[in-house]
Formats: C-alpha cells, structure tokens, sequence
C-alpha cells in the first residue's frame, strides 16, 4: 500500500493544455444540449451554427495536440447539435455509413498495401540501399532535401503514394544529416496535391476534368484540354513546390515552429517513432535494385490502370513478395508477417481519415459549404471573382477536409458566376483547383497530411503547425496574384 502511494505520489500532473481542451469539450456539450437539436429543415444551412463542430475540432486540437481524439470530439458535439440525447446512436449510424462509402474502402485498401509495401521495402533491406546509394552522391543537408523534392516531382500520379513512398524512402537519410521529421513531412506534403494538380496524368486533373464536362464548361473529351489551360493559373500549386527548395537551400530559413522542431533534432531531443518496419531481415542484403524495381512497378501499374492507385498498389505489392521470395530474402513467414505489420501501422492514420469523413457528414447536414459561399457571394464580383473564390474555398477545404468534395459543391457555382461576370474561365477554374491544393496542404486532418506525417514519422499536428508559415506565405502571394491578372 505504501508502495502504491509512493506511486501515486510521483504521478506526474496533468497539463494544463489537456485540462483545456476536455473544460472546452465539457463546455460545447453543455452548449449543444442547451441549444437542443437543431432543425435544418428546407434551408439551405443553419447560419453561424455550421461552423460550431468545426471550430470545436481546431479548438480541441490545439488545446490537446491530438488530432484524432479533436476529431471524435467535435463529432459527438456535432451529433449533440443534430440529435440530442440520441447523439451516440447518430454517430455509429454514420460511422456506419461512413464505412459503407466505396471511396472510404478504397482508401483503406491503398493506404494499407502501401504501408505493407513500405514495410517490405525495410525487411529486405531495399530502403537501407537506397538511403546508401542516394547518401553517397548526396552531400549535406541541401542536398538530401532537393533530392526529397525531386523524388516527389517524380510520383506525381497520385498523392497517396507521393506521400507515402517520398516519405518512407528519404527518412533514413534525413536522419543522417540531422533534418527534423516535420521538414521531411513538409517537403514531401508540398509535393503532393501541389504536384498532383498540375500534372494531367494524375487522379486530380482527371477527377477535375470530369467536373468540368459534367458542368458544361467543356464539351464530352475536353474537359482535360480546358483543365490544361488552367494549370499555370493554380498559382497556390507553382508557389508551395517553388518555396521547397528555397527552403531546402536555406535561402528561406526554418520560420516559427519549424524552427524549434530543427533545433530539437540537432539537439538529439526530438521524439522519432518508425516502429520496427525499417529493421531489415536478418538474412537480408540490401540491393538497390530492390527498391528500384517495386517502386518503378508502382508508378507503372498505376499508371497502366488508368490512374488507378489501388489496382497499381496491389500489383506492384504482388511483385514485391514473389521478388523477394525468389531471392529468399526472408522466408515466406517472416515476409507475410511484414505485410500484416505494415498493414496495421496505418490504422492510426485511417482512422483520422474515416472521422474527418463522419465531420464531412454533419457539415453536410449543418450546410457549412453552402453557408460559407453564400456568405462571401456578394464579394463574388467582376475582377474581385478568383481571388473570392479561393479564399472562400480554401475556408471551406481547410476546415472541412473535403477537397473533391468541395470541387463538385463548388463549380456549378463558380463557373456560371464567371460566364456571367464575363471573368476568365481558367483563371476562375485556377482559383478553384488551387483552394483544394491549399486544403490538402493545410489541413490538420486532410488525407496527404495525414499521410505524409505518418509516413516521416511525426504527428499531423505537429506536421502541419510547422508547415503554416509557408503554407501562408503561398497562400498570401497566390491571393496577390489572383487580383492582379483577374
């Protein structure tokens, strides 16, 4: 007994930021029972109120430094909202439903044989080679990080497997030279959905450029024609990869929290957990062609389905196994047993992605983007039309996490506005294309952020407070640029 409170004694204390955000928690559920559930009836939205579960999301975030636990918060507050005391039942229905989303099993699939693609890359050792082969002809700090950013110029079918892959193969090496997990999480997020965007050959242009037919802005086939002609107006997407190698030279320095973040690593006190997914296997040797070969066949089978990154993840994974079993690398256990492993290290993640879903449904139900839009309309005019436009809907993406999404809300919208003020039809889609870029980049919870913070090996909060300064910078100087060429 003594000994137990002895314990007990030692216990460190609570601190104080996590007692804020369960006293905000407790504070927005005494809010949403008072209100009792709200009725959205015909309306479009319900005013200032859809933006409450949101901003209770960024609140306990910040106040908590824990993104999934911020989310579920401002889930149940948003259910509270909705439905009252029936607020848990709501929230399993639309996990449920959540769950039941095709898009949600595609992501779970990717994101899983990705990781236990990344995880097979370290049991045999292919990662080790790489890292040693790139750290011989890269000299220094600068190097690592431009060799980073030309790795994610390169996989620039998909942000999934840009974040991913960029991530995993540059760690090792970045470590060497003492670079800060959240400074590779940024270069590899900056050439995610910024790359993605302006490369037609990608899930994002063709996904946009369907949009762009279904609306009548392009006849049947010429969506991607009008899409092209919009690329050098996403001004967000040129800018974010541009500031990476300003950054990775130096010619920018570390700015606020990134700053703190490098000096923790050169110090040797910042907190790294990979797991054991790097360890290689014992009977493993490490080949550079190990890690050539399956990443060329991600790149390839993805792009001979037609862009699909979950048929182009599943080959290439095939072709790892039988490749690594042929050279008996490790015996079929130990290789199956990774795959198991590199699985389960991304449910962390999913999870996040799944509960940013279930927020999505009660900002549909609340009416946040149809809210937020119809607020700043007003301003949607004449030459002010795409600078608006991507203010607005980079709001909208940042808080929502929905960037696809946004893009279906959002030009039916936008576009008739921009034949109807006689605006610039790619400059206007520019501004679109370029707010989704800016919510993949900025927020906390979005899919690549997510994704690129677990595949560096820190957390999306830290990754993407440190990475505000420059997301800011980008967004500022794309705002600039919108109203002068408007």
């Amino acid at each position: 007994m003594a000994e137990l409170a002895e314990q007990g004694a030692s216990a460190p204390p609570t601190h104080p930021r996590t007692l804020i955000g369960w006293g905000l928690l407790a504070l927005a559920v005494v809010l949403a029972l008072w209100m009792g559930p709200v009725e959205r009836g015909d309306a479009p939205h319900l005013g200032w109120i859809s933006l409450l579960p949101t901003l209770a999301v960024l609140m306990l975030a910040l106040s908590l430094h824990r993104t999934l636990e911020a989310l579920v918060g401002g889930c149940l507050f948003g259910y509270l909202m909705l439905d009252g005391p029936g607020f848990l039942i709501a929230f399993a229905d639309s996990g449920l439903k959540v769950m039941g989303n095709p898009t949600i099993g595609w992501i779970i699939l990717v994101c899983g044989f990705l990781g236990s693609l990344i995880a097979l890359l370290g049991l045999s050792g292919a990662t080790q080679a790489f890292s040693e082969w790139l750290g011989s002809r890269v000299k220094g700090r600068r190097g690592t990080l431009l060799s980073a950013w030309a790795l994610g110029l390169v996989i620039f079918i998909d942000d999934y497997l840009n974040a991913l892959a960029v991530s995993a193969s540059m760690r090792k090496l970045c470590d060497r030279f003492k670079i800060s997990r959240p400074m590779l999480a940024y270069v590899v997020d900056s050439t995610a959905a910024p790359m993605c965007v302006l490369v037609p050959m990608s899930t994002w242009a063709i996904y946009s450029a369907g949009l762009l037919e279904g609306n009548g802005a392009a006849a049947q086939g010429e969506g991607l024609s009008l899409y092209l002609q919009a690329v050098p107006y996403m001004f967000y997407a040129w800018i974010a990869l541009l500031l990476v190698p300003l950054v990775g030279s130096g010619l920018i320095p570390p700015l606020g929290p990134m700053r703190k973040a490098e000096q923790r690593t050169l110090d040797g006190t910042a907190v790294i957990e990979d797991g054991d997914l790097d360890q290689p296997s014992t009977q493993a040797r490490p080949r550079l062609i190990n890690f050539l070969l399956p990443l060329a066949a991600l790149i390839g089978f993805t792009l001979y389905f037609e862009v699909d990154a979950f048929k182009g993840t599943v080959c290439a994974l095939l072709l790892t196994i039988l490749l690594y079993a042929a050279q008996r690398l490790a015996s079929l256990h130990e290789i199956f047993e990774s795959v198991q492993k590199g699985f389960q290290s991304m449910l962390m993640p999913l999870g996040i992605v799944v509960t940013s879903f279930v927020l999505q449904d009660i900002n549909d139900k609340l009416g946040l983007t149809p809210y937020v839009i119809d607020s700043l309309k007003p301003l949607m005019t004449g030459n002010w039309l795409p600078a608006v436009a991507f203010i607005t809907l980079s709001l909208i993406t940042f808080s929502t996490g929905s960037f696809w999404g946004t893009f279906a809300v959002a030009f039916p919208i936008v576009l008739p506005l921009a034949a109807a003020l006689d605006a610039s039809l790619p400059l206007t889609i520019g501004a679109v294309v370029s707010a989704g870029a800016f919510g993949s980049h900025a927020c906390f919870y979005g899919d690549a952020t997510v994704l690129s913070a677990k595949g560096s090996g820190c957390t999306p909060l830290e990754h993407a407070l440190t990475q505000l300064p420059y997301v800011l910078i980008a967004a500022a100087l794309s705002t600039v640029l919108f109203v002068v060429l408007a």
